[in-house]
């Protein structure tokens, strides 16, 4: 009789514990999955699943990537907490622990590299959205990205709404025979809180709209020359559009919101650690 107990060498896995954490990687597994589909649907749809080189002509970034890479990660952690955890495997336990320490390791490196970094980091986002401006119309998800970083944080361009002249179809040379020549996006446009339907070219021409000419000014005792500011077709350029650049409006919102973001990284760092 004794014998039958000599396979109990330790405390069993408490069930509410095993199937807590069962059921949390469950729905981290299928959200996962489902991040991925998302990312082959839209993949599927621009054709790159068809033409699988096509993933390096876009400019720009692709959003994409960050549904396949998000999801991939979610989907190898859910899988192996999930199946590890009923299963009690404990290979799989292993992988998910060091997997999330790893995870763990890399965030805090990069909140101290980019805090130590932070001009290097600036010129970094500046040379990025630059190039996303370049690519602007090359793909609808990154269109659709751009829009609405400029719209929530009310800002046009990477330091203002000339940077839209790095857009074929958006720059200031006589060449371009784009009817966007001069303009920025639509987000750019400051909203009419009376329009109820969204107007997508009110950003056309705009940039025309405030000219700076050299005027020669007489005077009975002295020529002097100043520089002014006309409004070709009335109003100012800031009733119009935004005329803040995205980097700084998005360090701003940083400073403000400064409690919100930490708190948000320590949570997601205690939930790595508590699992």
């Amino acid at each position: 009789m004794s014998g039958k107990h000599h396979h109990y060498k330790g405390p069993e896995v408490s069930c509410c514990v095993k199937y807590f954490l069962f059921g949390f990687n469950i729905i981290f597994w299928l959200l996962g999955a489902s991040f991925l589909a998302i990312g082959l649907w839209a993949w599927a749809e621009k054709g790159v699943l068809s033409n699988i080189s096509s993933i390096t002509d876009l400019g720009g970034f692709d959003p994409v990537w960050l549904f396949m890479v998000v999801g991939a990660v979610m989907f190898i952690l859910g899988f192996a907490g999930c199946i590890g955890a009923l299963r009690e495997n404990t290979h799989l336990l292993k992988f998910f622990s060091v997997f999330l320490g790893l995870i763990f390791f890399l965030e805090l490196t990069a909140g101290i590299l980019a805090f130590v970094f932070k001009d290097w980091i600036k010129d970094q986002l500046n040379f990025f959205i630059n190039n996303n401006v370049k690519a602007y119309r090359d793909d609808i998800d990154l269109q659709n990205l751009i829009d609405f970083a400029q719209e929530y944080w009310s800002c046009c361009g990477a330091h203002g709404p000339n940077d839209w002249n790095l857009n074929i179809y958006f720059n200031c040379t006589d060449m371009n025979p784009s009817r966007e020549r001069c303009g920025v996006p639509f987000s750019c446009c400051v909203k009419d809180p009376a329009e109820d339907v969204l107007n997508t070219q009110c950003g056309y021409d705009v940039r025309l709209k405030m000219e700076m000419v050299e005027m020669k000014v007489h005077s009975s005792t002295r020529q002097r020359y100043t520089r002014v500011s006309v409004v070709n077709r009335g109003g100012d350029q800031q009733s119009f559009i935004y005329t803040k650049g995205c980097v700084g409006q998005f360090e701003k919102w940083l400073q403000d919101n400064l409690i919100v973001v930490a708190g948000i990284f320590v949570g997601v760092a205690l939930l790595q650690v508590s699992k």
